[in-house]
């Protein structure tokens, strides 16, 4: 029953410019990044939902299955007829009605295809064939049916089909029948079992009661909204399916839903055994930032998110792009979803998968952690959040296939007590999810399988949309500061990846004193103390200063003897660790007494905005290390994905 206002994508792919041997089966990495950009750009702009936050990441053991995590955010009355919106009532007698798309072949198996190795027997017909037009038909005509009180409630038509919608829903009444005949076809030669379980989202289940269907339908007619009542519920205790009449499934209801026996398995933790890597200093440092800079994981992504409308609606205020060419990357999306009020609603992400080869508790723990700082940037309130975790793991069920099966499962519990280690520490409720446990690739002698991937995403609250923040550089003057200590945190990152390492050191979240600086730093931001806030991620402190600058229009000339650091003296350490829970923040110089006092500890003032155009950077022996024209930094950046 909610009206949708916002869309997000996270991608991960194998690299575009991989140059291996494709197995078989498989498409060139390339050729599936381009398919799936073009299957959001359909789907989602053709919605009426702007697409407002996303991410690409890219790894090549995404080869054999490529991730496509697509989030959608609505927003409902907290009453609707004098209920509470949230409840969901069934009786016995109430029908169910199949609006929207038509069923057919594609979708069939869906659910059980995307969670299961990708084989030689693995069916075309899994893929559903979206039509984003008749489902936005369909939720404009359910908005006007719910405020009308035409239905009960309703549910989608994704995995499993109406088997699912109408069998999970049949658990609030105690039964259920349903009648497959009935059901709308897009073309002749459907098997019952078929109709059953073909998949769509542009397919609903609605629960009308027997005294509004004529009314119900009637709109549906008037709307061009096909549906169909196609089953009612019962208090049986039967899932009872029907075709002409003849039963074709009659199960107990508590069969159907708890008769899988839970799976017993055995988990086996033996930490990896990584070594901090030695190796000297590099010499040419304005060279490994633009180096930096251009990796697939930092660079510009301004090719995909120009392809998606996050204007429609009318609504958001921080875009995926911003700055002074609207071209630098926003840390979160701010959108004001009801116009005539300055209330907000921030949407951001954390994913890491790259810290899971070390340990998957510290990369859970670090995406966890960049959503919440990311939502924090742009002026959330750290204490109203809510988070959502969506894991994608490799098989972790020990077999003659998957050897190593008690290691993986480890790593998934390790993952699992992450998450309700630093949900709790945040007070950051999950309030959904979802898996999948079977993303490999395994034909002939060739297995390829995803790195353990946790996507935490969180939606938060601004009070007042007219004070979010954005991360560019504003002023020439403004003063710039670092939050949160530096430290030797290197493993699993970008800059050990480009040299070729992995390393031991993985980035750990200390939740207590990021909890504070967040909140300290909301404060600031609310009093309107903070010209610009990025986060430091990928990359660390060097990429984050560089794109605030080059962002902004504006040089910078940064100190690293001033950066706050615990253990180490290394130039390239500093400016590439990446260390969660810091911000690059710039402010007004008139407010640096108010903003210290409000900040209090764990900060550090480390150079200037300034008007000249370089990315200066001095070293920890007072030697100028970095002299870089901004738009050379930019053009770096950029060039990578300029397609």
């Amino acid at each position: 029953g909610a009206r949708l206002i916002a869309n997000t994508d996270v991608f991960c792919f194998a690299s575009p410019f991989y140059k291996g041997k494709i197995p078989k089966r498989l498409m060139h990495p390339k050729r599936i990044f381009e398919g799936v950009r073009r299957g959001v750009e359909h789907g989602g702009n053709k919605s009426g939902i702007p697409t407002v936050n996303g991410s690409i990441v890219f790894d090549n053991r995404y080869l054999g299955k490529p991730l496509v995590y697509c989030g959608t955010v609505g927003i409902m009355p907290r009453e609707i007829n004098g209920k509470p919106s949230h409840l969901k009532e069934i009786e016995n007698g109430d029908l169910a009605v199949m609006v929207g798309g038509r069923i057919g072949k594609d979708g069939i198996h869906g659910a059980t295809f995307s969670s299961e190795e990708l084989h030689e027997g693995s069916p075309v017909t899994a893929v559903q064939i979206g039509d984003p037009i008749t489902q936005k038909n369909m939720m404009d005509f359910l908005l006007e049916a719910r405020d009308l009180g035409l239905y009960k409630t309703l549910t989608d038509n994704g995995a499993g089909g109406l088997s699912s919608s109408i069998g999970e829903l049949a658990q609030i009444s105690g039964g259920c029948e349903i009648y497959i005949d009935k059901c709308p076809l897009k073309y002749l030669g459907l098997n019952p079992w078929e109709i059953l379980i073909s998949e769509s989202q542009e397919r609903m289940t609605v629960i009308v009661p027997p005294d509004k269907i004529e009314e119900f339908m009637e709109l549906s007619r008037r709307r061009g909204v096909e549906s169909t009542v196609v089953g009612k519920f019962t208090n049986s205790s039967k899932f009872h399916v029907l075709f002409e009449g003849k039963t074709i499934a009659y199960l107990d209801m508590d069969f159907f839903h708890n008769g899988v026996p839970q799976m017993k398995l055995n988990t086996v933790w033996i930490p990896p055994e990584h070594k901090e890597p030695d190796f000297p200093e590099p010499v040419d440092m304005n060279k490994i930032l633009k180096d930096m800079l251009s990796r697939l994981n930092i660079c510009s992504k301004e090719y995909v998110v120009r392809q998606y409308d996050h204007e429609v609606q009318g609504g958001s205020v921080v875009k995926p792009l911003t700055g002074k060419e609207n071209d630098g990357p926003s840390d979160a999306a701010v959108i004001r979803p009801v116009l005539d009020s300055f209330e907000g609603v921030v949407i951001s992400h954390g994913i890491c998968p790259k810290y899971s080869d070390i340990d998957t508790y510290h990369m859970t723990a670090c995406a966890i952690d960049e959503a919440v700082r990311n939502a924090v940037a742009v002026g959330a309130n750290p204490n109203h959040m809510a988070g959502l975790d969506n894991f994608c793991w490799c098989d972790p069920v020990k077999s003659e296939k998957i050897p190593d099966g008690e290691y993986k499962l480890a790593q998934l519990v390790r993952a699992n007590k992450a998450v309700y280690d630093y949900t709790t520490k945040f007070c950051v409720p999950c309030i959904s999810g979802k898996d999948s446990m079977k993303n490999d690739y395994m034909i002939g002698n060739i297995k390829i399988s995803i790195p353990p991937t946790l996507l935490f995403s969180v939606i938060a609250k601004i009070d007042d949309v007219r004070k979010a923040v954005t991360m560019d550089a504003k002023k020439p003057g403004d003063l710039v500061y670092v939050l949160g200590a530096t430290k030797d945190e290197l493993g699993g990152s970008e800059y050990y990846a480009m040299l070729g390492f992995t390393g031991k050191n993985v980035p750990e979240v200390d939740a207590d004193s990021a909890i504070e600086r967040y909140k300290k730093l909301h404060t600031a931001i609310k009093q309107g103390l903070v010209s610009s806030c990025h986060d430091c991620s990928d990359g660390g402190l060097g990429v984050a200063l560089a794109e605030t600058a080059f962002s902004g229009g504006l040089g910078m000339e940064i100190d690293l003897r001033k950066v706050p650091v615990e253990g180490f003296e290394r130039n390239d350490k500093i400016l590439f660790s990446e260390t969660p829970s810091r911000f690059v923040v710039t402010i007004s110089p008139e407010n640096k007494e108010k903003f210290e006092n409000v900040i209090k500890t764990d900060f550090s003032c480390i150079g200037r905005v300034t008007k000249n155009p370089e990315f200066i950077v001095k070293g920890i022996n007072g030697k100028i290390i970095i002299n870089s024209n901004i738009e050379e930094l930019k053009k770096a950046w950029k060039q990578t994905l300029a397609w």
